[in-house]
């Protein structure tokens, strides 16, 4: 879990940074691209090519493009659209997808792990649920697509992880997730890019490369690193945690308004749903045990 929180503290800036110095002033797909190509840029020449099993680097390749590719490609446009707390608010259903799509792949339904992520959905609907205004559904939408595949892509990578061992580190071998998410990148770049949205200052140069180096090459490393270490319903409900800590990085930084007491409760809530989560899986061994 130390691997998920330090992320989710990343990550936590993310929304911020992006709001306040990306969405609307740099393409999207350039923003995309670009963080891409720094994360590829830091794990490719640690990369094996040969002597692994195909299907784990066959999966994380898909997985790339699942939970990088498609995943920011949608979150960026809706930024478009929608301010950085109804993105927040867009988000909270994450970690239903993680339960019921891990649930899936495993080929079994696990009900504790689906209620605790239902209650951490809770605790974020708690503190971000308020009157939205003006046309939002196109976001939502974009942001279902992106919560999907983003627990698509970790169910898909916990999962290979597990059913194909390999001695060699992670490391070795992460580089092709970030290949994956070049597939959709360059080409939507390519496409759709807007040349005349190029970063036209230092500080947004700052972002991407920060954003590049720390929130997608180490953050996607030790999130699917973390997410090899905890059963799914823990996995599902850290993906809840970076509602509170994105208030909290706009509250502390860049003084925005949050309201203090729901902030409070609904984080209180998510932590409750870790141990509604633990005491599912210690009711869950004793039944085992008989």
């Amino acid at each position: 879990m130390p691997y998920l929180i330090l992320v989710t503290i990343l990550w936590a800036f993310s929304f911020s940074l992006i709001g306040q110095y990306l969405a609307g002033q740099v393409d999207s797909d350039l923003a995309v691209l670009v963080r891409v190509a720094i994360a590829a840029a830091i794990f490719i020449p640690f990369t094996r090519w040969r002597g692994l099993p195909a299907r784990l680097l066959g999966g994380f390749w898909l997985a790339g493009a699942l939970q990088f590719g498609i995943t920011y490609l949608c979150l960026y446009r809706s930024f478009t659209v929608l301010t950085v707390p109804e993105v927040l608010l867009f988000t909270v259903l994450t970690p239903i997808y993680v339960t019921l799509l891990d649930d899936v792949l495993a080929r079994r339904f696990n009900p504790w792990a689906l209620v605790a992520a239902l209650v951490a959905v809770g605790g974020g609907i708690i503190i971000r649920f308020e009157k939205i205004e003006g046309e939002y559904l196109i976001g939502f939408l974009l942001l279902q697509l992106a919560n999907a595949t983003f627990a698509a892509g970790q169910v898909l990578c916990r999962q290979l992880l597990a059913r194909y061992p390999t001695e060699q580190p992670l490391h070795r071998f992460f580089g092709h997730f970030f290949l994956g998410a070049m597939l959709l990148a360059l080409p939507s770049f390519l496409l759709f890019g807007d040349l005349a949205k190029m970063p036209h200052s230092a500080m947004q140069w700052g972002v991407l490369v920060w954003m590049g180096l720390f929130a997608t090459a180490l953050g996607m490393f030790w999130w699917v690193k973390g997410s090899t270490q905890v059963d799914a319903g823990t996995l599902a409900i850290m993906n809840e945690l970076h509602v509170p800590a994105g208030l909290l990085v706009n509250l502390l930084i860049w003084n925005r308004d949050a309201n203090l007491p729901k902030l409070l409760a609904g984080g209180a809530v998510i932590m409750g749903s870790l141990w509604l989560n633990r005491l599912g899986r210690r009711m869950g061994r004793r039944l085992a045990a008989g």
